[in-house]
């Protein structure tokens, strides 16, 4: 039986500039343009294997080792985009075996939860989408490519990028034009780094999907944020991400988590994302710029309550150093290589937050998808 095999990784984007909405539920077309960091994949990534054999008589998937199906309209989507165009690069040469006809067999895993608001679905497409070019050896860039991993899940679009990425939303009815392009590369500003605090391994209670879709029908401050709110904050942050300001980046970064958050609320039933701890966790980066007398450290949450912490590594000592005070007991700063961290607690926070945090993940900014030799097996 002869198998043709390709793997590789794909990280985790985290979004300072929220996509949430939908002008195309199965285009996956946004209602907003946004913009991500791509974290680094020594700390969160997907591995995925893709195989096509003319043996193989289904497509098949298996998520950290099990099996889980291929029928959602979003993944049959995917793969016909791909088949199609292995099918016209199969066209221009007759002697390449007929990939496009051959069932694929596709193993993936995360190195971190899954579905637990720490962007699997955006990590798993990507890797998804880039293992299957790889094999099918297919020509188009990483923009080209985007737009299939959207059909998948839409931030995945972002994570075919390292750096800095915007997800333009575009205008055309088809798609076409909605697309992740780099803003600037990992090399542009190396010094960023994030810490995740993990407030919950858990399955959300509301999707993402569903999620969006109650918040387009039912917000009145939606159309505020798309119309008013987001255009204009999203040339702002590319122009801070291009002059590396860090402090205009970070106030627009929880600017826009707040915003994101207020129209979860405002959607009628109201969604929540945060909890307790997630609300301790911003007062306390509030409580930490203040004493500083400027921002050094900006948080950002997705939908779910887990929150990420960005700063610049000129900070590092006195962000992780307040981190560590109120995390030090938890697990994740095995990772941590630099100075004795100083300890800073402040006045008016709560001292046993770190009860509604599971692991602290220290990680930096990262690279876009990656070929590699390791091959997953079933």
């Amino acid at each position: 039986m002869t198998v043709y095999t390709a793997s590789c990784t794909a990280p985790v984007n985290i979004a300072t500039l929220k996509y949430w909405g939908k002008r195309d539920k199965a285009l996956n077309l946004p209602t907003n343009s946004s913009i991500s960091v791509t974290l680094s994949q020594k700390d969160l990534r997907t591995l995925t294997t893709a195989s096509a054999s003319s043996d193989y008589t289904s497509d098949k998937l298996w998520l950290n080792g099990k099996e889980e199906s291929l029928e959602s309209p979003r993944s049959k989507a995917c793969l016909q985009d791909l088949r199609q165009l292995r099918a016209q690069v199969e066209a221009s040469n007759s002697d390449l075996p007929k990939l496009s006809q051959y069932k694929l067999h596709i193993v993936s895993e995360n190195n971190f939860p899954t579905a637990a608001g720490l962007a699997s679905s955006a990590a798993g497409f990507a890797a998804l989408v880039s293992s299957i070019a790889k094999l099918y050896k297919l020509p188009q860039d990483m923009s080209e490519l985007s737009k299939i991993a959207r059909k998948g899940s839409g931030s995945a679009c972002r994570s075919l990028f390292g750096g800095f990425v915007a997800w333009e939303m575009g205008e055309s009815i088809d798609g076409e034009d909605s697309k992740a392009v780099e803003v600037a590369p990992l090399s542009h500003w190396p010094t960023l780094k994030a810490a995740i605090l993990v407030v919950s391994d858990d399955k959300k209670d509301t999707p993402s999907t569903s999620g969006m879709q109650l918040t387009v029908a039912t917000s009145d401050l939606f159309q505020y944020r798309i119309k008013d709110v987001v255009p204009k904050r999203f040339e702002e942050m590319k122009s801070a991400i291009l002059a590396k300001d860090f402090e205009k980046f970070a106030e627009l970064t929880m600017k826009d988590s707040n915003s994101f958050h207020a129209v979860c609320l405002d959607s009628y039933p109201p969604i929540f994302y945060l909890n307790d701890t997630s609300k301790k966790i911003i007062k306390l980066v509030h409580k930490l710029n203040e004493l500083e007398g400027k921002i050094i450290a900006a948080y950002t949450f997705d939908a779910g309550p887990n929150a990420v912490i960005y700063y610049d590594e000129s900070n590092e000592q006195k962000v992780l150093g307040l981190l560590n005070t109120y995390f030090g007991s938890l697990g994740g700063w095995e990772s941590y290589q630099g100075e004795t961290l100083p300890k800073l607690e402040i006045e008016g926070t709560d001292s046993e937050i770190y009860k509604g945090v599971s692991r602290i993940i220290l990680t930096s900014i990262g690279e876009g998808p990656q070929e590699t030799d390791q091959v997953l097996t079933v």
